[in-house]
């Protein structure tokens, strides 16, 4: 029984893993509730930016939570297209995203037609997509806002989908009815050598969904740092890499190139300028807390004497970072 299926078991319970207990319970999925529904906005060919500079391409009333957001046009920049979700009436939205990096993708790379269930990029410039589960209760509103210098008379397509009344399923969870997913950003940040820093710290309980990271230095060697957890307010870490490049299923600071795979990917590398940008999700190997979470990276890794890399010198690093968590 696949995950989605064996999950619907538990309807009357707040969090579960999907298969937990199914000896006694598998035989018993839940019948296809009679009010679940698709809701679908679609923008074809529009020029939506003239009336508004953030542009409104869906509002959805109920409970649900979208599944898929798909963006076209040719313009310069697409990869920056500003995307904003406000779920129940927000002021400020809880997902404000810069496409690119929203689907794991730094430094504009051109790197398509390439996807996975979650996220991808199909064309050029444009064909991005993005299949996360974004719950709402209220409402949600999803806008745009095109990059600086664009005109405003531009065209540009959308497709907006979701579901109504129907359980959030996530990593194999069903989550609590509150549950919430929120985009924790770390932008242009400057990393001396050896610092740590974090990425995201967030109260209360949930799982991290995904994390994106876009990286440039003088050198490779901030890739000895080790991705962290620090669960519960714990003063000691648990370590999720040996380090960064290995954190995004990655070996020997990414020789081999570009990959796109189903948990982790490498969407740009370039070696004149010691860049890169990757993309991990967590949904095969959840990250789940109580009592919060501090997610950090180091900029470079030291263990007692030693400076690990070929010259044990790490240098100045310059980051940005987006984690997806869920929050209930």
């Amino acid at each position: 029984m696949n995950r989605r299926t064996f999950s619907r078991s538990f309807m009357a319970l707040p969090f579960l893993p999907a298969g937990l207990g199914h000896s006694s319970i598998a035989s018993e999925s839940m019948a296809m509730p009679a009010d679940v529904n698709t809701f679908t906005h679609v923008g074809k060919e529009e020029q939506p930016f003239i009336a508004n500079a953030e542009a409104q391409l869906a509002w959805q009333e109920g409970t649900g939570y979208l599944d898929h957001m798909w963006f076209g046009g040719d313009f310069k920049n697409f990869k920056t297209l500003r995307i904003r979700v406000y779920v129940d009436g927000q002021q400020a939205s809880s997902i404000d995203m810069e496409l690119g990096l929203g689907v794991g993708v730094g430094f504009q790379d051109q790197t398509a037609p390439w996807g996975t269930a979650h996220a991808g990029i199909t064309g050029s410039p444009s064909g991005i997509y993005c299949n996360y589960r974004i719950p709402f209760s209220k409402n949600v509103r999803v806008t745009a806002e095109l990059p600086g210098g664009v005109p405003r008379d531009t065209v540009f397509w959308w497709i907006i989908r979701g579901l109504h009344n129907y359980p959030l399923e996530v990593c194999g969870f069903q989550l609590p009815a509150q549950s919430r997913m929120r985009l924790h950003k770390l932008e242009n940040f400057h990393a001396q050598p050896l610092e740590e820093f974090d990425l995201a710290r967030v109260g209360g309980s949930g799982l991290v969904f995904q994390v994106t990271m876009a990286a440039k230095s003088s050198s490779l060697e901030f890739m000895e740092g080790q991705m962290r957890a620090y669960f519960g307010g714990a003063a000691d870490p648990q370590y999720l890499s040996s380090g960064l490049e290995d954190y995004f299923m990655g070996t020997y600071y990414f020789n081999r190139g570009i990959y796109h795979l189903p948990e982790a990917g490498l969407t740009h590398k370039d070696e004149n300028d010691n860049s890169f940008s990757a993309y991990r999700y967590h949904d095969e190997d959840p990250i789940v807390f109580t009592n919060g979470i501090r997610l950090s990276c180091r900029c470079g890794e030291r263990r007692g004497d030693k400076t690990f890399g070929p010259t044990g010198s790490p240098l100045p690093t310059t980051y940005t970072t987006y984690t997806w968590t869920y929050e209930w």
